[in-house]
Protein backbone atom coordinates (compact mmCIF):
# COMPACT_ATOMS: atom_id res chain seq x y z
CA UNK A 1 0.00 0.00 0.00
CA UNK A 2 2.27 2.76 -1.24
CA UNK A 3 1.62 6.46 -1.45
CA UNK A 4 0.03 6.91 -4.86
CA UNK A 5 0.01 10.61 -5.67
CA UNK A 6 3.74 11.22 -6.14
CA UNK A 7 4.75 11.75 -9.75
CA UNK A 8 8.23 11.93 -11.28
CA UNK A 9 9.58 15.45 -11.64
CA UNK A 10 9.07 16.37 -15.28
CA UNK A 11 12.27 16.81 -17.25
CA UNK A 12 12.09 19.21 -20.19
CA UNK A 13 14.96 20.40 -22.35
CA UNK A 14 13.14 23.57 -23.43
CA UNK A 15 14.51 26.71 -21.85
CA UNK A 16 12.33 27.98 -19.02
CA UNK A 17 10.48 24.70 -18.56
CA UNK A 18 10.93 21.57 -16.44
CA UNK A 19 13.72 20.71 -14.03
CA UNK A 20 16.96 18.79 -14.12
CA UNK A 21 16.66 15.69 -11.94
CA UNK A 22 18.94 12.83 -10.84
CA UNK A 23 21.21 15.38 -9.20
CA UNK A 24 22.00 17.12 -5.92
CA UNK A 25 20.29 20.40 -4.99
CA UNK A 26 21.45 22.71 -2.23
CA UNK A 27 18.81 22.69 0.52
CA UNK A 28 20.24 24.38 3.63
CA UNK A 29 23.27 25.22 5.67
CA UNK A 30 24.17 22.51 8.18
CA UNK A 31 23.56 24.97 11.02
CA UNK A 32 19.99 25.52 9.76
CA UNK A 33 19.04 21.95 10.74
CA UNK A 34 19.22 21.70 14.50
CA UNK A 35 18.94 18.34 16.34
CA UNK A 36 15.38 17.34 17.13
CA UNK A 37 13.87 19.92 14.76
CA UNK A 38 11.77 19.53 11.61
CA UNK A 39 11.33 22.07 8.83
CA UNK A 40 9.38 22.31 5.57
CA UNK A 41 10.74 23.32 2.18
CA UNK A 42 9.36 23.29 -1.34
CA UNK A 43 11.78 21.86 -3.90
CA UNK A 44 10.96 21.44 -7.60
CA UNK A 45 7.31 22.01 -6.75
CA UNK A 46 7.23 19.26 -4.09
CA UNK A 47 6.90 19.76 -0.30
CA UNK A 48 9.85 18.22 1.53
CA UNK A 49 10.41 17.66 5.23
CA UNK A 50 13.99 18.28 6.35
CA UNK A 51 15.12 17.29 9.80
CA UNK A 52 17.95 16.19 12.04
CA UNK A 53 17.34 13.62 14.74
CA UNK A 54 18.63 14.13 18.27
CA UNK A 55 21.48 11.81 17.30
CA UNK A 56 22.42 14.01 14.34
CA UNK A 57 21.01 11.88 11.50
CA UNK A 58 19.55 13.84 8.61
CA UNK A 59 16.16 12.94 7.15
CA UNK A 60 14.28 14.12 4.04
CA UNK A 61 10.73 12.92 3.29
CA UNK A 62 7.83 14.10 1.16
CA UNK A 63 6.01 16.40 3.53
CA UNK A 64 2.53 14.94 3.11
CA UNK A 65 1.11 12.22 5.36
CA UNK A 66 -0.58 9.61 3.10
CA UNK A 67 -3.45 9.27 5.60
CA UNK A 68 -5.09 12.71 5.56
CA UNK A 69 -2.43 14.91 3.86
CA UNK A 70 -1.26 16.75 6.99
CA UNK A 71 2.32 18.06 6.77
CA UNK A 72 4.64 15.73 8.66
CA UNK A 73 6.96 18.68 9.38
CA UNK A 74 4.29 20.03 11.76
CA UNK A 75 4.80 16.93 13.90
CA UNK A 76 7.78 15.84 15.95
CA UNK A 77 10.50 13.24 16.31
CA UNK A 78 9.38 10.16 18.29
CA UNK A 79 11.69 7.59 19.84
CA UNK A 80 10.49 4.02 19.27
CA UNK A 81 10.99 1.21 21.78
CA UNK A 82 13.79 -0.04 19.53
CA UNK A 83 15.60 3.27 20.01
CA UNK A 84 15.06 4.39 16.41
CA UNK A 85 13.72 7.91 15.88
CA UNK A 86 10.68 8.33 13.64
CA UNK A 87 8.59 11.31 12.53
CA UNK A 88 5.12 11.48 14.10
CA UNK A 89 2.28 13.09 12.13
CA UNK A 90 0.51 15.78 14.20
CA UNK A 91 -2.98 14.70 13.03
CA UNK A 92 -3.34 11.02 14.00
CA UNK A 93 0.14 10.08 15.15
CA UNK A 94 1.16 7.92 12.18
CA UNK A 95 4.92 7.48 12.39
CA UNK A 96 7.47 7.19 9.57
CA UNK A 97 11.13 6.20 9.59
CA UNK A 98 14.00 7.83 7.75
CA UNK A 99 13.48 5.28 4.95
CA UNK A 100 9.92 6.54 4.41
CA UNK A 101 8.25 3.35 5.71
CA UNK A 102 5.38 3.63 8.18
CA UNK A 103 6.45 2.37 11.60
CA UNK A 104 3.15 2.62 13.44
CA UNK A 105 -0.55 3.57 13.25
CA UNK A 106 -1.64 4.19 16.85
CA UNK A 107 -5.39 3.85 16.13
CA UNK A 108 -5.05 0.16 15.19
CA UNK A 109 -6.10 -2.34 17.86
CA UNK A 110 -4.61 -5.75 18.55
CA UNK A 111 -6.91 -7.82 16.31
CA UNK A 112 -6.62 -5.49 13.30
CA UNK A 113 -3.84 -7.10 11.28
CA UNK A 114 -2.13 -4.75 8.89
CA UNK A 115 1.40 -4.59 7.47
CA UNK A 116 1.90 -0.88 8.08
CA UNK A 117 5.44 -1.01 6.63
CA UNK A 118 3.86 -1.26 3.15
CA UNK A 119 2.67 2.33 3.60
CA UNK A 120 5.42 4.69 2.52
CA UNK A 121 6.15 8.31 1.83
CA UNK A 122 8.81 9.29 -0.65
CA UNK A 123 12.26 9.36 0.87
CA UNK A 124 14.96 11.65 -0.55
CA UNK A 125 18.67 10.99 -0.19
CA UNK A 126 20.19 13.76 1.93
CA UNK A 127 23.78 14.49 2.90
CA UNK A 128 25.97 17.26 4.20
CA UNK A 129 29.40 18.30 3.02
CA UNK A 130 31.55 21.30 3.94
CA UNK A 131 28.78 22.69 6.14
CA UNK A 132 26.17 22.47 3.36
CA UNK A 133 23.14 20.18 3.08
CA UNK A 134 22.19 18.68 -0.29
CA UNK A 135 19.09 16.73 -1.32
CA UNK A 136 19.13 14.28 -4.24
CA UNK A 137 16.07 14.59 -6.47
CA UNK A 138 15.63 11.50 -8.64
CA UNK A 139 13.59 11.41 -11.82
CA UNK A 140 11.52 8.44 -10.60
CA UNK A 141 10.19 8.53 -7.01
CA UNK A 142 9.63 4.76 -7.11
CA UNK A 143 13.39 4.16 -7.20
CA UNK A 144 14.77 4.43 -3.67
CA UNK A 145 18.44 3.66 -4.22
CA UNK A 146 21.49 5.67 -3.26
CA UNK A 147 22.79 8.40 -5.59
CA UNK A 148 25.48 7.38 -8.04
CA UNK A 149 27.64 10.43 -7.30
CA UNK A 150 28.94 12.38 -4.31
CA UNK A 151 27.73 15.93 -3.59
CA UNK A 152 29.78 18.77 -5.07
CA UNK A 153 32.75 20.17 -3.17
CA UNK A 154 34.22 23.66 -3.38
CA UNK A 155 37.68 25.23 -3.04
CA UNK A 156 38.36 28.01 -0.58
CA UNK A 157 36.04 27.09 2.31
CA UNK A 158 38.38 28.56 4.92
CA UNK A 159 38.32 30.74 8.00
CA UNK A 160 35.75 28.77 9.97
CA UNK A 161 32.06 29.24 9.21
CA UNK A 162 30.59 31.51 6.52
CA UNK A 163 31.36 35.20 6.85
CA UNK A 164 28.21 36.21 4.96
CA UNK A 165 24.91 34.49 4.17
CA UNK A 166 22.08 36.10 2.21
CA UNK A 167 18.88 34.62 0.78
CA UNK A 168 16.32 35.93 -1.69
CA UNK A 169 13.59 34.30 -3.77
CA UNK A 170 13.56 35.31 -7.43
CA UNK A 171 10.13 35.12 -9.04
CA UNK A 172 11.57 33.26 -12.01
CA UNK A 173 12.13 29.75 -13.34
CA UNK A 174 15.61 28.50 -12.47
CA UNK A 175 16.72 28.76 -16.13
CA UNK A 176 16.10 32.52 -16.19
CA UNK A 177 17.69 32.92 -12.75
CA UNK A 178 20.84 31.03 -13.81
CA UNK A 179 21.47 32.96 -17.04
CA UNK A 180 20.63 36.24 -15.33
CA UNK A 181 23.28 35.74 -12.66
CA UNK A 182 25.97 34.51 -15.10
CA UNK A 183 25.33 37.30 -17.63
CA UNK A 184 28.58 39.31 -17.95
CA UNK A 185 27.17 42.39 -19.70
CA UNK A 186 24.46 43.62 -17.33
CA UNK A 187 26.78 44.92 -14.59
CA UNK A 188 27.22 48.55 -15.75
CA UNK A 189 23.45 48.92 -16.12
CA UNK A 190 22.00 46.98 -13.18
CA UNK A 191 24.81 47.47 -10.62
CA UNK A 192 25.70 51.16 -10.79
CA UNK A 193 27.62 51.90 -7.61
CA UNK A 194 30.68 54.12 -7.29
CA UNK A 195 32.55 51.25 -5.64
CA UNK A 196 31.83 48.80 -8.46
CA UNK A 197 31.68 50.25 -11.96
CA UNK A 198 29.66 52.60 -14.18
CA UNK A 199 28.48 52.72 -17.78
CA UNK A 200 31.24 55.21 -18.58
CA UNK A 201 33.95 52.76 -17.49
CA UNK A 202 33.06 50.01 -19.97
CA UNK A 203 35.78 48.46 -22.06
CA UNK A 204 36.37 45.27 -24.02
CA UNK A 205 36.97 42.09 -22.02
CA UNK A 206 38.63 38.87 -23.20
CA UNK A 207 38.25 35.89 -20.89
CA UNK A 208 39.30 32.27 -21.33
CA UNK A 209 36.73 29.55 -20.55
CA UNK A 210 37.21 25.81 -20.13
CA UNK A 211 34.84 22.88 -19.53
CA UNK A 212 34.69 21.66 -15.94
CA UNK A 213 32.87 18.86 -14.14
CA UNK A 214 29.18 19.24 -15.14
CA UNK A 215 29.78 22.83 -16.22
CA UNK A 216 32.47 25.35 -17.16
CA UNK A 217 34.80 27.97 -15.70
CA UNK A 218 36.21 31.38 -16.52
CA UNK A 219 39.79 30.36 -15.82
CA UNK A 220 41.88 32.12 -13.19
CA UNK A 221 42.72 35.69 -14.17
CA UNK A 222 43.28 39.19 -12.79
CA UNK A 223 39.98 40.99 -12.13
CA UNK A 224 39.02 43.71 -14.58
CA UNK A 225 40.47 47.11 -13.68
CA UNK A 226 37.01 48.70 -13.62
CA UNK A 227 35.77 46.24 -10.96
CA UNK A 228 36.71 48.49 -8.04
CA UNK A 229 35.37 46.25 -5.25
CA UNK A 230 38.38 43.94 -5.59
CA UNK A 231 40.59 46.82 -4.42
CA UNK A 232 39.58 46.26 -0.78
CA UNK A 233 41.45 42.93 -0.89
CA UNK A 234 44.73 44.69 -1.69
CA UNK A 235 47.69 42.85 -3.21
CA UNK A 236 47.27 41.21 -6.60
CA UNK A 237 44.02 39.20 -6.53
CA UNK A 238 43.35 36.37 -8.96
CA UNK A 239 39.88 35.00 -9.53
CA UNK A 240 38.21 32.01 -11.13
CA UNK A 241 34.45 31.77 -11.68
CA UNK A 242 32.85 28.33 -12.10
CA UNK A 243 29.35 27.14 -12.96
CA UNK A 244 28.14 23.60 -12.26
CA UNK A 245 24.78 22.07 -13.13
CA UNK A 246 22.06 22.41 -12.13
CA UNK A 247 22.49 25.70 -10.26
CA UNK A 248 25.82 26.31 -8.51
CA UNK A 249 28.07 29.25 -9.31
CA UNK A 250 31.13 30.21 -7.32
CA UNK A 251 33.98 32.68 -7.46
CA UNK A 252 37.26 31.65 -5.85
CA UNK A 253 39.62 34.57 -5.23
CA UNK A 254 43.20 34.24 -4.02
CA UNK A 255 45.36 37.10 -2.72
CA UNK A 256 48.68 35.52 -1.90
CA UNK A 257 47.88 32.90 0.74
CA UNK A 258 44.47 34.45 1.54
CA UNK A 259 41.27 33.18 -0.04
CA UNK A 260 37.69 34.26 -0.65
CA UNK A 261 34.96 31.91 -1.84
CA UNK A 262 31.63 33.39 -2.89
CA UNK A 263 29.12 30.60 -3.59
CA UNK A 264 25.71 31.21 -5.13
CA UNK A 265 23.24 28.31 -4.86
CA UNK A 266 20.11 28.37 -7.04
CA UNK A 267 17.40 26.06 -5.74
CA UNK A 268 14.13 25.79 -7.70
CA UNK A 269 11.17 26.21 -5.38
CA UNK A 270 8.72 25.62 -8.23
CA UNK A 271 8.42 26.56 -11.91
CA UNK A 272 7.92 30.24 -11.06
CA UNK A 273 10.25 30.77 -8.10
CA UNK A 274 13.95 30.15 -7.42
CA UNK A 275 15.67 30.55 -4.06
CA UNK A 276 19.05 32.26 -4.25
CA UNK A 277 21.45 31.62 -1.37
CA UNK A 278 24.74 33.50 -1.34
CA UNK A 279 27.44 32.26 1.04
CA UNK A 280 30.92 33.74 1.51
CA UNK A 281 33.89 32.21 3.32
CA UNK A 282 37.24 33.92 3.75
CA UNK A 283 40.36 34.12 5.88
CA UNK A 284 41.13 37.61 4.51
CA UNK A 285 41.37 40.34 7.20
CA UNK A 286 39.05 42.58 5.15
CA UNK A 287 36.16 40.39 6.30
CA UNK A 288 37.05 41.16 9.90
CA UNK A 289 37.38 44.94 9.55
CA UNK A 290 34.95 45.68 6.70
CA UNK A 291 32.38 42.90 7.06
CA UNK A 292 29.31 45.18 7.52
CA UNK A 293 30.18 47.17 4.39
CA UNK A 294 30.89 44.04 2.31
CA UNK A 295 27.63 42.48 3.51
CA UNK A 296 25.67 45.62 2.59
CA UNK A 297 27.23 45.65 -0.87
CA UNK A 298 26.49 41.97 -1.50
CA UNK A 299 22.91 42.43 -0.29
CA UNK A 300 22.45 45.40 -2.63
CA UNK A 301 23.78 43.42 -5.60
CA UNK A 302 21.42 40.51 -5.05
CA UNK A 303 18.36 42.74 -4.67
CA UNK A 304 19.23 44.70 -7.78
CA UNK A 305 19.29 41.41 -9.69
CA UNK A 306 15.97 40.48 -8.09
CA UNK A 307 14.43 43.81 -9.14
CA UNK A 308 15.59 43.24 -12.72
CA UNK A 309 14.01 39.76 -12.69
CA UNK A 310 10.69 41.35 -11.68
CA UNK A 311 11.05 43.90 -14.47
CA UNK A 312 11.93 41.17 -16.99
CA UNK A 313 8.80 39.25 -15.98
CA UNK A 314 6.69 42.01 -17.53
CA UNK A 315 7.95 40.86 -20.92
CA UNK A 316 8.31 37.13 -20.22
CA UNK A 317 4.61 36.76 -19.41
CA UNK A 318 3.94 37.11 -23.16
CA UNK A 319 6.26 34.14 -23.89
CA UNK A 320 8.41 35.98 -26.44
CA UNK A 321 11.26 34.45 -28.44
CA UNK A 322 14.62 35.40 -26.93
CA UNK A 323 17.56 36.57 -29.04
CA UNK A 324 20.97 35.30 -27.85
CA UNK A 325 24.18 36.83 -29.20
CA UNK A 326 27.85 35.87 -29.16
CA UNK A 327 29.98 36.29 -27.14
CA UNK A 328 28.14 37.97 -24.28
CA UNK A 329 25.43 35.29 -24.23
CA UNK A 330 27.68 32.28 -24.88
CA UNK A 331 27.50 31.19 -21.23
CA UNK A 332 23.69 31.22 -21.48
CA UNK A 333 23.94 29.07 -24.61
CA UNK A 334 26.29 26.67 -22.82
CA UNK A 335 23.81 26.37 -19.97
CA UNK A 336 21.07 25.39 -22.41
CA UNK A 337 23.37 22.83 -24.06
CA UNK A 338 24.32 21.40 -20.66
CA UNK A 339 20.68 21.08 -19.67
CA UNK A 340 19.74 19.32 -22.92
CA UNK A 341 22.69 16.92 -22.66
CA UNK A 342 21.99 16.19 -18.98
CA UNK A 343 18.38 15.27 -19.70
CA UNK A 344 19.30 13.26 -22.80
CA UNK A 345 21.99 11.28 -20.97
CA UNK A 346 19.54 10.32 -18.21
CA UNK A 347 16.81 9.45 -20.66
CA UNK A 348 19.19 7.29 -22.71
CA UNK A 349 20.87 5.74 -19.63
CA UNK A 350 24.38 6.79 -20.66
CA UNK A 351 27.22 8.89 -19.32
CA UNK A 352 26.95 12.67 -19.42
CA UNK A 353 29.21 14.24 -22.07
CA UNK A 354 30.08 17.87 -21.42
CA UNK A 355 29.22 19.85 -24.61
CA UNK A 356 31.27 22.91 -23.65
CA UNK A 357 34.40 23.58 -25.71
CA UNK A 358 37.30 25.73 -24.51
CA UNK A 359 37.09 29.25 -25.92
CA UNK A 360 38.13 32.87 -25.38
CA UNK A 361 35.08 35.12 -25.27
CA UNK A 362 34.98 38.86 -25.95
CA UNK A 363 32.43 41.45 -24.78
CA UNK A 364 32.19 45.01 -23.49
CA UNK A 365 31.16 45.78 -19.93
Amino acid sequence: MAEGDTKPAKMEAKFGQGFVTDTWYFAALSKDLQPGKLSRQELLGEPILLGRSSEGKLIALRDICPHRAAPLSAGRFYREASGAETVECPYHGWRFGADGACAAIPSLVADQEMDVSRIRVRRYAITESQGLVFVWVGSDPRIDGEPDEAPPTFPGIVGGGPKLVDRLDFEAHIDHAVVGLMDPAHGPYVHQQWWWRSKSSQHEKAKRFEPRDQGFAMVRHEPSKNSRAYAILGGEPLTEITFRMPGLRWEHITVGKRQVLSLTCLTPVNDKSTRITQIVWSDHPAFFFLRPFIAAGARTFLRQDGDMVNLQNQGLKYDPSLLWIDDADRQAKWYQQLKREWIASRRENRAFVNPVQAATLHWRS
